[in-house]
């Protein structure tokens, strides 16, 4: 992936390495897609072993079990800065962890520790991953924005909304439908910007290739009365700030205010007398 958009899918099933975007097709050749398809298929025979050594660490007989690789790069285009990383995870937790500047291992639970130990004996290896974060990754991210910079340069502004579910219930600033992913999204109380009683959301992908992030605000109906709150949005490559003032009218909710016990005795009482007036009308007929 590259800021968040899909370039390559491996298929388990053909076990093919194909291209998610037409830029990525146009700008790479069958050579290409021959090495990345190889680079694939031996991880995959490498997670399936790796799944069985880690259910025996574990401890785990039977299951279904997830083991995961996240490794890549980050460059800033301004000021040149680069970082890398390699993790695994398994079953949704850390596993272990490269240390670019230590070139050793981070293993953050007991079962992790023996491939530590295994992994920071490979002197070697541990080069050759440095060299591959700080360098081969960082030219080939290079290319692949080159590759797609109509799609990966574009900016999109996003859509904001307010959002409530009872009275009660903290606000929702919801902004989805921007791009790129950077993004800051915060509520401000009388101009000044709000941390007590806000909690953040993650910023999450769309399936158009866009982003979506909440940040939910705590506030009574008093505190609203009597200070002024606004959501600002500011998506990354795009100068204008996106703005939505806390009124009563700008808040979406699909919550009903309940029936109170008056309004149900009065339904109650115009039913009986529509019930009453029916039978009254039947048995009127039926004298006549």
């Amino acid at each position: 992936m590259v800021d968040g958009v899909q370039m390559v899918h491996y298929d388990s099933n053909s076990q093919r390495a194909v291209p998610k975007q037409d830029w990525m097709n146009k700008q790479t050749d069958t050579q290409y897609w021959d090495k990345q398809t190889w680079i694939l298929l031996v991880s995959q025979q490498t997670f399936k072993a790796g799944v069985d050594v880690l259910k025996q660490r574990f401890n785990q007989s039977e299951g279904v079990h997830t083991c995961m690789r996240m490794v890549g790069c980050e460059w800033d285009e301004d000021t040149g800065v680069t970082e890398g990383f390699d993790q695994y995870g398994y079953d949704g937790e850390d596993f272990v962890a490269f240390d670019l500047k230590t070139k050793t291992w981070i293993a953050p639970t007991p079962q992790a520790v023996i491939s530590k130990h295994k992994w920071d004996r490979n002197i070697a290896n541990n080069e050759q991953q440095k060299h591959y974060l700080t360098q081969t990754c960082i030219d080939w991210l290079k290319k692949y924005v080159d590759y797609g910079k109509s799609i990966l340069m574009r900016t999109v502004p996003p859509s904001v909304s307010l959002l409530q579910k009872t009275p009660s219930s903290p606000v929702t600033c919801h902004a989805t439908g921007f791009y790129p992913s950077g993004v800051m999204v915060f509520w401000q109380k009388d101009g000044q910007e709000q941390h007590e009683d806000v909690e953040h959301g993650e910023t999450l992908p769309n399936l158009d290739g866009t982003f979506q992030k909440s940040v939910h605000l705590t506030v009574t109906s008093e505190e609203r009365k009597n200070n002024n709150y606004q959501c600002v949005v500011q998506v990354a490559g795009i100068k204008e700030h996106f703005i939505k003032v806390l009124t009563e009218s700008e808040i979406q909710t699909n919550w009903d205010e309940p029936a109170t016990n008056i309004d149900l005795i009065i339904g109650g009482v115009v039913s009986l007398l529509f019930i009453v007036a029916v039978v009254g009308v039947v048995i009127w007929k039926k004298k006549s």
